[in-house]
């Protein structure tokens, strides 16, 4: 289990995901069998995460080959690497680093037309195919609810801990299309969103 502060008095506590995130890309490109995920090997959570992945892709009979990016010089190598292997998807690890890169590696998994899951929305917003993760729109605004608070007098120690744990499943229907994908009916029903 990974436990992630976001402010002072909100936790999101990531269940181990990377089996359900496995399972949702398998199932939107479902001829798969080589899967790589993409990690920051600086992230402190980089380790379990690879762990978590790796264990998932073993129990599922998938095989997994994780790829390290540490500068966004490495990219552009990693992805040629994707081709050259013939890796028919990607999983995108939860690291601030590829988050503030996030159109650079979608624009590379669209050019090179690699189906890519990511941890947060927010890639799908801005182009990428799919993510499944925590919702943190509701952690930051209970997160400015305390800043609220605390700011009017109360003491943080007086204020209790709050855990977001929702989970979204999004789509961007207009890059499946682009990658020549149908998302599936199944995965229609458990998308919480299919942005166009």
């Amino acid at each position: 289990m990974i436990t992630l502060a976001l402010t002072p008095g909100i936790w999101i506590v990531s269940t181990v995901l990377a089996q359900k995130r496995l399972e949702l890309l398998h199932e939107l490109v479902p001829k798969a069998e080589s899967f790589a995920l993409l990690v920051n090997p600086t992230s402190p959570v980089a380790e379990p995460q690879t762990r978590d992945a790796q264990g998932a892709a073993h129990a599922l009979g998938l095989k997994l080959r994780v790829l390290s990016a540490t500068t966004e010089n490495d990219f552009d190598q990693i992805f040629a690497a994707l081709v050259q292997e013939r890796v028919d998807a990607l999983l995108v690890s939860a690291d601030p680093f590829f988050y503030s890169r996030r159109e650079h590696i979608i624009a590379l998994a669209a050019r090179h037309t690699i189906p890519t899951l990511y941890e947060i929305r927010e890639y799908v917003e801005v182009g990428g195919l799919m993510s499944y993760g925590t919702v943190f729109r509701d952690g930051y605004h209970k997160g400015g609810i305390y800043v609220g608070r605390i700011l009017k007098g109360v003491k943080p120690a007086e204020l209790p801990v709050e855990q977001i744990n929702e989970l979204e499943l999004v789509f961007n229907g207009k890059t499946a299309k682009t990658l020549g994908l149908e998302i599936p009916p199944t995965l229609l029903a458990l998308a919480d969103e299919v942005i166009e």
